[in-house]
C-alpha cells in the first residue's frame, strides 16, 4: 500500500530533489513550508541556492498540472501542495503556538486522521531532519522520520583507506625479496586502487609489512616513501606513513585524509606541499584555504583588510608553518612569507570561477563543505595540480550538515574506486598525551 509523506522545510532546503526519493508514493508539501522556502531564497549561502533550486522545480513541475490537487511525478509517485488541513484542533492542548513547525506538524496529523477514517486509507509519514520535530510528532502520535536519502554512508563504515591481512610466512618472505606480490596470492578479496594493505604473519610470528595496491587493484606493492623526511617532518605512526606516501605520489592528483584533532593532518600536507613546491619546483605555487564557519557563536565582522580580517580564520594553517618555518619570534612568519610570493592562504569565499593549474592545494577543515560546494572546489582543479582535502567528520560547526552528509565524507566514498586518488583514515593523535585522551573521552 502507498504512503503518505509530508516533507518538512528543512528536507527542502537540504536536497531540493527530494521530492523524487519517496518512490511511487504522495509526497505532501504545507503550504507553510512554500513560504519558509520563499523566505530563505535572497540568502547568499548553500540554503538560498537550495531555496532557489526548490523555487525553479516546483514551478516546472506547475506545468503539469494544478499542484494543489495532484500531479504524477517522473519516478511514479505523486505531489501536492496542501492548502487545508491546517486546523489547530488537534493540537491546541498540547501545542498552542501557531509557529511553522506546529502548522506543519497539524497538517500531517489531520491528513493522518482523515486516512484512519478510510477503510483503506494511507499511512502518513512526516519527514523531518529537525530531531524537536520528531519528538513533537511522537508525542501527536505521529509516524516521524529523518531524511536519510542525502547520507553517502554510515560514519562507522566510512572507508578507512587501508586493510588489515594475514598472509602466510611464505608470500610475507616473497613480499620482503621482491618488493610486490599479487592481490590473487593473498586473498580472494577485491581491493580499491591505492588501498594500503597492513600485512601480518598468519602464524601469529611478528613480521609485518605494509603495501599498496596499484592502480589496476592487481599488486600489492612497497612504499616510495615510507621513510621520507619532509622539512623535518617524520611519519610516526603507520597511517601517517601512509598518508606520506599519497602526498608525495605525481600519479595521485587528489588525496583525501580524515582524522580526530591532532591526527597530524593538516602540518603533514603542509610539509609535504612546501617540499614539493619550494624545493624540487613541481609546483608553481601552494595554495591552502579553509571554509569560514564559525565555532560558537560568531563575532560579527572583523577591521582591517581582507588579510587582516582573514588572519583570525587561517591561524591554524599559521600555526602550522610557524611550526615548519621553526619562528622564533613575533611577526617573524609574516616576514617570511612576505619573502616567498609562492605561498597564497585564502578564504574559500573567493574560490568560485577560479581555475588553478599547477599548484599544490589544500582545503581544511573540508567536513564543513557541502557536496555542491566540494564540487564546485574540484572542478577548479587545473592540469598538473594536487588537491588535499581534509578534516574530521565528528566536528562539524555547519547547521545543515552532519557527519553522514557532508562534502569530505562524499568525496572519500565517491572516489575511493578512483585509479587518480588516494584516501587515509589518521587514527593515533600525536599532538599530545592530553589532546589524544580529549579526542578519544569527550
Amino acid at each position: 500500500m502507498s504512503k503518505i509523506y509530508v516533507l518538512d522545510t528543512n528536507v527542502l532546503l537540504q536536497d531540493p530533489y527530494s521530492i523524487y526519493s519517496f518512490e511511487e508514493n504522495e509526497v505532501v508539501i504545507p503550504a507553510v513550508v512554500l513560504e519558509e522556502v520563499d523566505s530563505k531564497k535572497r540568502n547568499l549561502d548553500e540554503v538560498g541556492r537550495n531555496a532557489r533550486q526548490v523555487s525553479k522545480l516546483i514551478d516546472h513541475l506547475r506545468q503539469s498540472g494544478k499542484l494543489h490537487e495532484k500531479i504524477t511525478l517522473h519516478n511514479g509517485g505523486s505531489l501536492r501542495i496542501e492548502l487545508n488541513h491546517k486546523s489547530f484542533q488537534q493540537l491546541q492542548e498540547i501545542f498552542v503556538e501557531k509557529t511553522n513547525d506546529n502548522r506543519i506538524l497539524a497538517v500531517a496529523k489531520n491528513l493522518s486522521l482523515e486516512e484512519e477514517a478510510k477503510e483503506q486509507g494511507k499511512q502518513v509519514i512526516l519527514v523531518s531532519k529537525d530531531t524537536l520535530v520528531r519528538v513533537k510528532a511522537d508525542a501527536l502520535g505521529l509516524i516521524a522520520e529523518d531524511f536519510l536519502n542525502d547520507r553517502v554512508v554510515e560514519i562507522d563504515h566510512i572507508y578507512s583507506g587501508f586493510f588489515e591481512v594475514y598472509i602466510s610466512k611464505e608470500a610475507m618472505d616473497k613480499y620482503y625479496e621482491k618488493g610486490e606480490l599479487l592481490v590473487a596470492d593473498i586473498v580472494n578479496h577485491p581491493f580499491y586502487p591505492n588501498q594500503f594493505l597492513i600485512m601480518k604473519d598468519s602464524l601469529g610470528g611478528r613480521a609485518s609489512a605494509i603495501g599498496i595496491v596499484d592502480r589496476d587493484g592487481k599488486k600489492v606493492k612497497r612504499l616510495v616513501f615510507d621513510q621520507e623526511r619532509v622539512w623535518g617532518i617524520k611519519s610516526r605512526n603507520v597511517q601517517q606513513m601512509m598518508a606520506m606516501e599519497l602526498l608525495l605520489r605525481d600519479d595521485l592528483p587528489l588525496v583525501t585524509m580524515i582524522g580526530k584533532a591532532g591526527t597530524g593532518k593538516t602540518l603533514l600536507a603542509l610539509a609535504a606541499a612546501l617540499m614539493q613546491t619550494e624545493d624540487l619546483g613541481k609546483y608553481k605555487k601552494l595554495f591552502v584555504a579553509r571554509p569560514i564557519v564559525p565555532v560558537g557563536k560568531d563575532i560579527g565582522f572583523l577591521p582591517g583588510e581582507k588579510e587582516e580580517k582573514l588572519r583570525p580564520w587561517m591561524q591554524p594553517i599559521y600555526d602550522n608553518l610557524e611550526f615548519l618555518f621553526n619562528t622564533k619570534k613575533p611577526g617573524e612568519l609574516d616576514a617570511i612569507l612576505a619573502g616567498i610570493s609562492s605561498i597564497e592562504v585564502e578564504a574559500l569565499t573567493y574560490i568560485r570561477g577560479r581555475s588553478i593549474p599547477e599548484q599544490f592545494i589544500i582545503i581544511d577543515e573540508a567536513q564543513n563543505l557541502t557536496k555542491h560546494e566540494v564540487k564546485t572546489i574540484l572542478t577548479r582543479v587545473g592540469e598538473r595540480s594536487k588537491i588535499v582535502l581534509m578534516g574530521d567528520p565528528e566536528q562539524i560547526d555547519h547547521p545543515y550538515l552532519d557527519e553522514h552528509n557532508n562534502g569530505l565524507t562524499y568525496v572519500v566514498e565517491k572516489f575511493k574506486d578512483q585509479s587518480i586518488s588516494g584516501h587515509v583514515k589518521l587514527i593515533k593523535g600525536e599532538r599530545s598525551t592530553l589532546a589524544q585522551l580529549a579526542a578519544n573521552i569527550l
